[in-house]
């Protein structure tokens, strides 16, 4: 059986969905048991000097051995040793360093797969990190919410905050930390200026849409091996004018970085035409008049609470089949307004962080490539809380076991 169609499976056992199983090289069901040995990281260590900076740059994870490989001759891109480094602990934040041109040190052997059949970590509402304290609550949130913000605004606002703040890094520490999808929810408030759009989950963010765009081109320019996979999301509030309008912020940001829809390209592709940035928007007719413009991607958003529920979820979704192209599934909890109003003094982040073990244990379960029960990108909230990106990166490796 080939590396593609050894996707683990995650099966329900009793109420908890807990029971991990695999497959073996012949076939047959085996345990996958969190052991000693840690995820893996699949990275390679750079031995030539890179173009922008002239320095080699090592890629091996602290205090581990490492493997090596060369490239092939005439394999493309320069050509780069290869390592296999293990992490000692499974739920310590992993080193940002390691992780910040992790798609430059995958294997050669990768570089010619379509992005939609590697693993590749993302994130949830990417910029709820700069949440602005004084916004009015978004008009689409529930009337009652936004009764208690215009009554009682000094108790309900810092509550709603609390429970709308999902990532913790910002978004340049986030590319550097190895994020490769970005979920922009992008807005416009309704008693803002014209052009001054926003990001949006509940509340506005203080930061703007072409600022933080020209914040990850201006990082990518650091790094241009790297590849952002972008999802432009909700638009609340934005009329056609402005979509426009962004998709001209948009093209003037990126300019050739943008890779036009078709065929999902690999790696080694996008490298030999410079560019770094799939850009989904899901506005359909506006990705009909631009071709720089990728359709919105499918996200497995669970809507569940406990960690053991949003698993038993995302078995089902993998059941059914993964889609064609690019799709994420989604590793992030949702509370309920009512718990949230009834819970004053805890937060998101408070009841998030207690389940990332057992949700990390699901994640290290997973293989990436075309078949159906594969995954592709995986997001998560709070992504520099524990070793999300690294165990998402390393699942990679899978692809070489054939």
């Amino acid at each position: 059986m080939s590396a593609y169609a050894r996707c683990n499976h995650y099966s329900p056992e009793s109420h908890a969905c807990a029971h991990l199983t695999g497959a073996s090289r012949g076939g047959e069901p085996v345990a996958l048991v969190e052991g000693t040995e840690g995820p893996r990281r699949l990275m390679q260590q750079e031995q030539v000097s890179r173009v922008d900076r002239g320095q080699t740059e090592g890629r091996v994870a602290r205090g581990q051995a490492a493997v090596s490989t060369q490239a092939p001759a005439g394999s493309g891109p320069p050509t780069m040793g290869g390592q296999l480094s293990s992490v000692g602990s499974v739920y310590t934040r992993p080193d940002d360093s390691s992780l910040e041109d992790w798609m430059s040190a995958l294997y050669p052997e990768l570089w010619d797969l379509p992005l939609h059949h590697l693993s590749i970590p993302g994130n949830h509402d990417t910029m709820t990190y700069c949440l602005n304290r004084k916004s009015p609550v978004a008009p689409d949130q529930s009337w009652l919410l936004r009764l208690l913000t215009k009554l009682l605004p000094c108790v309900t606002r810092p509550v709603v905050l609390k429970w709308a703040i999902t990532q913790d890094l910002d978004v340049t520490a986030q590319l550097s930390a190895g994020v490769r999808y970005l979920d922009l929810r992008v807005a416009h408030m309704r008693d803002g200026t014209d052009r001054n759009l926003h990001f949006l989950h509940v509340v506005y963010t203080t930061a703007l849409v072409e600022d933080t765009l020209t914040e990850i081109a201006e990082w990518l320019e650091q790094h241009p091996r790297e590849v952002v996979i972008l999802a432009c999301r909700n638009f609340q509030g934005l009329s056609q004018t402005l979509h426009e309008y962004l998709v001209t912020c948009i093209r003037n940001i990126f300019g050739d970085m943008l890779c036009p829809r078709g065929e999902v390209p690999s790696l080694r592709q996008l490298w030999a035409r410079g560019q770094q940035v799939l850009l989904s928007y899901e506005d359909e007719e506006t990705v009909s008049r631009h071709p720089e413009l990728w359709p919105g991607i499918p996200y497995w958003w669970g809507d569940k609470v406990k960690p053991q529920d949003l698993v038993c979820y995302l078995e089902r979704m993998k059941s059914c089949g993964r889609p064609g192209g690019l799709f994420v599934a989604g590793t992030n909890l949702t509370e309920t307004l009512e718990y949230v109003l009834a819970h004053p003094g805890q937060s998101l982040r408070s009841v998030t962080l207690p389940g990332l073990p057992f949700l990390g244990a699901w994640v290290r379960a997973q293989c990436p490539g075309p078949a159906s029960r594969c995954t592709n990108i995986i997001a998560g909230d709070f992504i520099g809380a524990t070793s999300f990106v690294s165990d998402v990166v390393g699942l990679n490796r899978k692809l070489l076991q054939c």
